[in-house]
């Protein structure tokens, strides 16, 4: 069969995706054989009437076959982790050493950030001379002698997905579980991972942030992945406030060395939390995880991969003297009291005003740029404790910043933070 259009009245009519319609609908989207008009119809079908799990199982490898997927011969697990984005989320900086540090091998395929997110992309070329863009053979050689590296999506890894995601934001259908689902996965599974966690977040910084939509997520990914033969579990982690005291890629970077060094914080904690369930997938325990923070080890492996990705060798031991300092700095006042909410997406939109995140793909990002010292959920502010530090290019920009971040906090009586893990979701 070559002709999409049965396999799209199908989805309409309530009788699923099998793995040949599904096959077929992906290399048409990788190939072009699907117009768009018929794109647009296959994504409508499925937000309207869904695809079940069987469905979406065989949507996601057909995406992940449509284009180039990565085999290895390593001696240890590959492993992954993905999140759904949040602000101050650095854990990938601290998770993927780490795990390198315990014998894994993280082949991390990573994006840019959009909207109100940062990107680990972006995060990480606040390193001067880093480099995101990696031939097949040099990531191969990364990943094999410093045990992960950190890289953007070739063109080559699930083409389907890149034209779909194009389609489902033209056609109103970019909320759909399956499709997103799908979209997520597909390009994870190309990396040829054999275990796989997930951070999906909720609360008031998060993509989705009803409670019931991320744990539907979660279960989502979760089902589709081991149906698709990699074992996944997921974490359901709070973003009703900021995961770290710092949101802005030079800034989150200086604080993931902190955590690699062993401070302790919601980074370190979350970061553990998610190493943990990854050797739970691959049948090892958790014992002496901590310690490869406390003793430099997970900081001595980030400092190779950031090396052989071109960036500096001594970034561990100097970041100071690698990472750029925005030239205007302004603490956020505030009247005495207690931190009892925060609007967690005004925060990072704050980032983008300074020029440390895209509205549009393909904007400049100041790397210098963002905030600093964040007041967490319960905690006393007031004249001698500023809400955040603002870092700025110049006083306007800053004078704007201090602005929004005071009006995103909300003072009262305090509030209980919650826990950071809010559940979990294993196969």
């Amino acid at each position: 069969m070559t002709d999409p259009r049965p396999v799209i009245a199908a989805i309409r009519d309530g009788r699923g995706l099998d793995g040949p319609g599904a096959a077929l609908i992906a290399q048409g989207l990788a190939d072009g054989s699907v117009s768009d008009a018929q794109a647009g119809a296959f994504a409508m079908a499925v937000l309207t009437r869904g695809i079940g799990v069987p469905g979406r199982v065989a949507l996601t490898r057909a995406m992940r076959d449509s284009g180039h997927v990565l085999y290895w011969d390593l001696p240890g697990p590959v492993v992954d982790k993905h999140s759904t984005g949040g602000i101050g989320d650095t854990v990938s900086l601290v998770l993927a050493p780490l795990l390198a540090a315990r014998g894994m091998f993280v082949p991390m395929i990573s994006g840019r950030g959009l909207g109100h997110t940062g990107g680990t992309l972006d995060k990480l070329e606040a390193i001067p001379g880093y480099r995101c863009d990696q031939p097949e053979d040099d990531f191969r050689r990364i990943v094999r002698t410093t045990g992960c590296a950190i890289v953007a999506a070739s063109g080559d890894f699930a083409p389907a997905d890149r034209r779909l995601y194009a389609i489902r934001d033209e056609s109103a259908t970019v909320e759909s579980i399956d499709l997103i689902t799908a979209s997520i996965l597909s390009k994870k599974l190309a990396a040829g991972l054999q275990a796989l966690v997930l951070d999906v977040k909720a609360g008031s910084g998060a993509f989705l942030r009803k409670a019931e939509s991320s744990h539907r997520l979660a279960q989502a990914l979760v089902e589709t992945a081991n149906g698709a033969g990699c074992p996944t579990a997921a974490l359901i982690t709070d973003m009703d406030q900021p995961l770290a005291r710092s949101a802005g890629n030079g800034l989150e970077v200086a604080e993931a060395i902190c955590v690699l060094r062993g401070e302790a914080g919601a980074l370190r904690d979350l970061t553990l939390a998610l190493a943990s369930e990854v050797l739970a997938l691959v049948g090892q325990g958790d014992e002496g995880l901590a310690g490869l923070l406390d003793s430099g080890a997970a900081a001595e492996a980030f400092g190779r991969m950031v090396a052989a990705q071109g960036g500096p060798s001594d970034l561990v031991d100097r970041p100071d003297a690698h990472l750029a300092a925005a030239p205007v700095t302004r603490p956020v006042p505030a009247s005495e009291g207690r931190v009892a909410q925060i609007d967690v997406t005004a925060l990072g939109h704050a980032v983008v005003a300074l020029g440390g995140g895209r509205v549009r793909a393909g904007e400049a990002i100041d790397p210098r740029v963002g905030l600093s010292m964040l007041a967490k959920l319960g905690e006393q502010v007031g004249p001698g404790r500023p809400l955040a530090l603002v870092h700025a290019a110049d006083d306007t920009a800053a004078e704007v910043a201090v602005a929004a971040v005071a009006a995103a906090y909300s003072l009262g009586e305090g509030a209980d933070p919650g826990p950071l893990v809010r559940d979990r979701i294993a196969p």
